[in-house]
């Protein structure tokens, strides 16, 4: 924002409150609560869905940030541009996999959208390692979270709209 920016009413702008979500993955789109953990499906950290991926390349499922990283790289949290809290979880239990077959792509700070890949993940590795390979998106700030609507299910390419949020 300019010096005079505050005169002429530039830099007051609300947030953008409606943010629309993208498939982060090729991939058929679930419900949250078809995911094969009660943490997810019953959210308990939250509402979102999951993606039963075709393929390992992993993209943000909005615009925003990101704010953190897990260092077992299974899992980035993200800040969508109108202030909702993204967890991007790769797989069920692969927290235990200590990073094995992931390779995060972004760092904290960085800005991303749709077309931003953030993570890959070798799902061979996770088969056999017996892990499940569903990508799980919760929000992770409920209480901020005015509407979300999951319009797309099935089989759906990465970048496709298949919902929106909304911030109070």
């Amino acid at each position: 924002m300019g010096v005079f920016d505050f005169l002429k009413g530039k830099g007051n702008e609300p947030k953008e409150t409606k943010v629309v979500l993208s498939n982060p993955v090729n991939g058929k789109v679930i419900p949250i609560d078809e995911v094969d953990d009660p943490v997810f499906s019953q959210k308990m950290m939250g509402d979102g869905f999951g993606v039963v991926p075709s393929d390992g390349d992993i993209y943000s499922p909005g615009s925003g940030k990101v704010v953190s990283v897990f260092p077992t790289q299974h899992a980035v949290g993200l800040e969508l541009d109108n202030g909702i809290e993204v967890l991007v979880h790769i797989g069920i239990d692969t927290v235990e996999l200590e990073g094995g077959p992931f390779d995060t792509l972004v760092k904290e700070g960085d800005t991303v959208t749709p077309e931003t890949k953030i993570s890959t993940v070798d799902l061979e590795g996770l088969k056999a390692a017996g892990k499940e390979n569903t990508v799980i998106i919760v929000f992770t700030n409920m209480d901020q979270v005015g509407d979300y609507d999951l319009s797309t299910t099935g089989e759906t390419q990465k970048g496709a709209e298949i919902g929106s949020v909304s911030s109070k």
